[in-house]
């Protein structure tokens, strides 16, 4: 994922549940889903790239879905308030 993919992604829906954040994106420039997960508590974080067909399945269970792989790791200070 390129630095203008990031800045150029639309947010088609978040969902916060027991302090984690779960928001899904589209990229116009490639037309690519990702899913953000953000962990409040621990100030973790990840995302992944999705089929657009799997896209709200992927939304509603991101941890079954990056359990597949394919999930990368972001780093998160600590203190953490937005995705």
């Amino acid at each position: 994922m390129t630095t203008m993919e990031l800045t150029e992604r639309r947010e088609l829906a978040h969902r916060t549940n027991d302090g984690i954040d779960v928001t899904l994106f589209w990229s116009k420039a490639s037309n690519r889903v990702t899913i953000s997960v953000l962990h409040r508590r621990d100030a973790t974080a990840f995302e992944f790239e999705v089929e657009g067909a799997d896209a709200l399945d992927a939304f509603h269970h991101p941890y079954a879905y990056a359990a597949r792989g394919g999930a990368r790791h972001v780093v998160t200070p600590h203190g953490v308030t937005t995705p």
